[in-house]
């Protein structure tokens, strides 16, 4: 009896040693795979390729996520079956069944395969990166926010309230790239009717031009802001139509700095805002 446990226990011991062996090979294997796949990858995308060196970071930062999921899939496979084996499983039927078992699961993996497809061609086409800000669908379905991962069979978004949405990529109908190369500010503003509109313009295009030459919106706001237009007649007012082509991601900063120097701009130059 002392004998059968003790042997139990070596038993044991050799199992735990041998699947410790198993699980340290893969997490050092997927650490340096990790590393080599992201230096290969930022060596071979050439920058002459993008508009600008961040561009060429997010596709960057995108190949490099969706091939180190496909790492982590293959390892995690690898290491279950490692595991069964050592416990003296054989995975030889297994296989057999999983592939009858793929057989009828295929008709229902439709929807999967059309994820893969979709996100083939997501990748493929660079219709936008990792770290982009995006809008998927439109009306009630519509959910916006910064690319946080993309894979082959989904995409995942962080709103400005933190939450995280996944989106299977077969689902994305429309995907609006809200910071492709550029982004743009559009603006709108209400004065009264009494105001003097040459005058307004005059206002506005002097602060936008201050914006463009302060030094700290240098590379942020990539032209003056300035009034495009007069856009509409309201009960209340004349709503003018401001524009400014901003660096990605930056125009609501930007619109922020616009609001602000308007509102001063006009309270010393007795210019009454409306209600759009």
């Amino acid at each position: 009896m002392h004998m059968e446990s003790s042997l139990f226990v070596t038993t044991l011991f050799a199992h735990a040693l041998k699947i410790s062996i198993i699980l340290a090979v893969a997490y050092a294997a997927q650490f340096f795979i990790r590393k080599f796949i992201e230096q290969v990858v930022r060596r071979s995308i050439r920058r002459r390729r993008f508009k600008s060196d961040k561009d060429e970071m997010q596709r960057e930062d995108t190949v490099v996520s969706i091939l180190n999921t496909g790492l982590y899939g293959a390892i995690f496979v690898s290491v279950v079956l490692m595991i069964m084996q050592e416990f003296s499983i054989n995975i030889g039927p297994l296989i057999a069944g999983a592939g009858v078992a793929g057989v009828a699961l295929g008709f229902g993996a439709q929807y999967m395969v059309k994820d893969f497809l979709a996100g083939l061609f997501i990748i493929a086409e660079n219709q936008y990166r990792v770290g982009d800000v995006l809008q998927v669908n439109q009306g009630p379905f519509a959910v916006s926010g910064t690319v946080e991962l993309i894979s082959l069979r989904q995409t995942v978004l962080r709103d400005l309230q933190g939450r995280v949405h996944h989106i299977s990529n077969g689902n994305i109908q429309v995907a609006t790239n809200l910071t492709m190369d550029y982004s743009n500010v559009e603006l709108d503003v209400c004065v009264g009717y009494e105001s003097d509109l040459k005058h307004v313009e005059k206002v506005i295009n002097r602060v936008g031009m201050a914006i463009f030459e302060y030094v700290e919106w240098k590379g942020i706001a990539l032209e003056p802001p300035h009034m495009l237009r007069v856009d509409e007649f309201t009960d209340s007012g004349i709503t003018i139509k401001i524009i400014c082509k901003t660096a990605p991601i930056r125009q609501w900063e930007v619109k922020g700095e616009i609001l602000k120097q308007l509102k001063i701009a006009f309270d010393k130059e007795k210019i009454v805002l409306a209600h759009s």
